[in-house]
């Protein structure tokens, strides 16, 4: 029985109704930005933005072929990364380490030993993924946490703004041979576009009830005293005590306190949805009460998530002077978010058939559906909104467990991944995807009608959909080869996964697929913080994000370069429904035709099963 409440769909449309408000003077705002148009933060920020030159040495008015972005862009991006990775295997040494972590990867880390935890988490942040196979509170010290995590998911979405507005000027220009100076643009995204908006969001979310301190971790005293674990045993020097089997010795250990870890959270929370990094301060992310506590502070993180994404599809309306394409744009994605919240709301709502005898309807007292994973406080529409919202831009922040959902309500998160993320999408990574996909739109549409294809007066070549082809096949073949080699490999592969059949399948499918997708969320049955996984989903990071920026860039250089040429009876118009219904398709004929397979073996083979009465 469907049981989704009007309520749930009133919140649902509430939220989108919001982003709707958002997206023209947000848009507006950073077409003024990033065209060198006052705006009202510039008596501020414009001061600080010509020092940054003065200390850097950078000249604002030189600008960059396409070629010389991309490198500036990849030292940039090798640089920051390399800095993260010695912040964590230092930390030890270094301050603002109230609990005395030691290094990432050392012998007294939280892993006991190398694996490559350290290298997977700086290619996360540096790509904007935040994938985080460890728990953060017990692994990260402050200093890791503001210098390191914090600082990426800033500068990792202002090379994503500024990548999207590089290819966004290749489309309005003519005839140049620059598409911007790739300093210039990240600065004014970093300053402009991220950091007021991050100080405003974490101050509410301070006065919500998020933490914002440098105070060591507490301590609680537990009411009740009977409480114990059993641990490992271990010997005067700390090792493990094995029995004649080889099996580690157990032993039972009281438990009288609690620990209360807190830190900066809130000034991390805040750039974590705007800049769709998604990492969290705390291992559950945003269901802990010390990051999302409220559904005011919930409303919030959601509407951060898709803000500047939804607004630079006015930005591009704006920029190319064909401000009904923006819509366009906007409409193609709108249409696909709909889609998937309906499916993953309507899933969830239907609740599990194997709870026989459980109360699983909607009513006053309870959301109802499949409640597993998530948090009461928010209920069901605003769980199954978030994931939806999470995995359409390249978040993947959760305020509910994707790997409880049911088979079809977790293929949505997971679809939507495999869709590019460009529905709104990651911020600046949204963008520059939807227009690749919006160049083979209007490349098909140009071999209907027998023309050379054109978009906004410029001709579609051969050069152009070759590069757009080329982002579209990296995209499923690092996932596949990866995820295939993990499926059938048990000694480092299907070991780590809690769920045989075709659930873990899933595990495995999603961990890659969120990698190549610089998404973050999980499937969080797999135990991915070993040598295997964080090696091969850190490769996997770095090339769904820089493999794909190469190609796309070259679009960008190449369009700017072109003539315009006026429109005739066979130019096919990229401001219409029309052509939002032919972007829509594109989009999901690439991503279904690529991954139904390993969609059909996976999740559709699991909800099949799960109605037939078995579990995994």
């Amino acid at each position: 029985m469907i049981v989704m409440s009007l309520n749930g769909w009133l919140q649902i449309l509430f939220f989108f109704a919001i982003i709707l408000v958002l997206t023209k003077p947000l848009g507006l705002f950073m077409a003024h930005v990033f065209n060198r148009e006052k705006t009202f933060l510039d008596p501020v920020l414009r001061p600080i933005e010509r020092l940054i030159y003065r200390l850097t040495g950078v000249n604002e008015e030189r600008e960059m072929r396409w070629t010389e972005y991309a490198v500036t862009m990849l030292l940039f991006s090798a640089v920051s990364m390399f800095v993260l990775y010695l912040i964590q295997r230092l930390q030890g040494y270094l301050p603002f380490n109230p609990q005395h972590l030691p290094g990432v990867d050392s012998s007294s880390s939280s892993t006991g030993a190398f694996v490559g935890s350290a290298f997977n988490t700086a290619a996360s942040f540096t790509t904007n993924t935040n994938w985080q196979s460890y728990v953060p509170e017990v692994t990260m010290s402050y200093l890791t946490q503001m210098a390191g995590l914090a600082y990426h998911n800033f500068t990792s979405a202002a090379v994503g703004i500024a990548l999207a507005i590089a290819f966004i000027r290749g489309i309005a220009r003519r005839e140049m041979q620059t598409i911007g100076n790739f300093w210039v643009d990240m600065t004014r995204s970093a300053l402009w576009v991220c950091l007021p908006f991050c100080i405003v969001g974490a101050l509410v979310l301070v006065a919500g009830g998020v933490p914002q301190n440098l105070r060591p971790y507490d301590k609680a005293q537990l009411v009740d005293k009977g409480i114990a674990v059993e641990v490992d045993k271990k010997d005067a020097n700390g090792n493990v005590i094995n029995d004649a089997q080889g099996n580690p010795v157990k032993e039972s250990q009281p438990v009288t306190e609690q620990t209360i870890a807190q830190g900066p959270v809130a000034s991390q929370e805040f750039i974590k949805e705007w800049g769709t990094n998604g990492g969290g301060f705390f291992n559950t992310n945003s269901t802990h009460p010390f990051e999302n506590p409220t559904p005011f502070t919930n409303l919030l993180e959601m509407l951060a998530i898709f803000a500047v994404s939804a607004g630079l599809t006015y930005t591009l309306g704006r920029m190319t002077k064909s401000q009904k394409h923006g819509w366009a744009v906007f409409g193609a994605m709108t249409v696909l978010f709909f889609a998937g919240v309906l499916v993953a709301y309507w899933a969830e709502s239907k609740g599990n058939p194997l709870l026989a005898g459980v109360d699983q309807t909607n009513s006053a007292a309870q959301s109802g559906g499949n409640m597993e994973g998530k948090e009461v406080r928010f209920g069901l529409a605003n769980s199954t909104l978030w994931a939806t919202i999470t995995t359409d831009a390249s978040c993947g922040a959760v305020n509910s467990m994707h790997d409880s959902y049911t088979p079809l309500g977790g293929m949505v998160p997971l679809s939507n991944i495999m869709l590019s993320e460009v529905v709104f999408g990651g911020v600046g990574a949204g963008m520059y995807g939807i227009l690749i996909y919006v160049v083979l739109a209007v490349f098909i549409a140009g071999l209907m009608v027998g023309r050379t294809p054109e978009y906004l007066g410029k001709k579609i070549e051969s050069y152009d959909v070759k590069m757009a082809m080329l982002v579209v096949l990296v995209f499923p073949l690092v996932i596949l080869i990866f995820a295939a080699i993990s499926v059938v490999s048990p000694n480092f592969g299907t070991s780590q996964i809690a769920n045989p059949g075709p659930h873990g399948l899933s595990e495995i499918l999603y961990a890659f697929t969120e990698g190549a997708g610089n998404n973050g969320s999980a499937f969080a049955g797999i135990s991915a913080n070993t040598l295997w996984y964080n090696t091969t989903i850190g490769i996997t990071m770095l090339i769904g994000r820089f493999m794909m920026i190469i190609p796309m860039l070259a679009v960008a250089g190449n369009l700017a370069k072109k003539k315009i040429v006026p429109p005739s009876l066979g130019t096919f118009p990229v401001t219409t429904p029309l052509f939002t219904v032919l972007l829509v398709s594109v989009i999901v004929i690439v991503g279904a035709l690529t991954f139904f397979p390993a969609l059909s073996l996976g999740p559709i083979v699991e909800h099949l099963l799960m109605n037939a009465g078995k579990t995994f």
